[in-house]
């Protein structure tokens, strides 16, 4: 049984490597993210220049909003967030691709003094697309409006990678 699950998996790892490299700029990439949060990260292109970019993880620091009757206790946060991109390929000239992006977005926390916490994210970053090879590597920092329960200011920020499946 053992054998048998080793060699399905080196298959799919044979068929996905074999693929022809596509491009990241369109289909659906999945990976990850480091910083707050840290956890899984995904991006779903809607057109050449535009995205959804979702993220679930973990964030085990304190929020940063700028409230002082907002404590955090110590504990992990679970996160959520959705945003939509709009990618611009031209600001920088190079011979490598490096899409600056921005968005607006929403975020959820639960967990660590901030259950039900809702917040408006403004999402700024750059990404690699590296030629012939369906991963971006993607560096982005988010300011974070708070909504509820309490307002204030906040950041979000983070480095990450995702493969695309096309």
């Amino acid at each position: 049984m053992k054998n048998n699950l080793l060699a399905v998996l080196a298959l799919g790892l044979f068929v996905l490597l074999a693929k022809p490299a596509s491009a990241q700029d369109h289909g659906f990439g999945l990976g990850f993210i480091l910083g707050e949060p840290t956890g899984l990260s995904a991006k779903l292109w809607t057109s050449k220049t535009n995205a959804f970019d979702f993220g679930l993880g973990f964030s085990v620091g304190g929020d940063r909003i700028s409230k002082n009757d907002y404590v955090y206790d110590g504990k992990v946060r679970l996160h959520f967030h959705m945003d939509y991109l709009w990618h611009s390929f031209t600001a920088i000239s190079s011979t490598q691709r490096f899409p600056l992006y921005y968005g607006i977005g929403g975020r959820y926390n639960s967990g660590g003094g901030y259950d039900g916490s809702v917040g408006v994210r403004g999402v700024l970053g750059i990404a690699w697309l590296p030629a012939n090879t369906p991963i971006d590597v993607f560096v982005e920092v988010v300011p974070v409006f708070q909504i509820t329960p309490s307002t204030g200011f906040g950041i979000d920020a983070g480095i990450g990678a995702r493969f695309f499946f096309n």
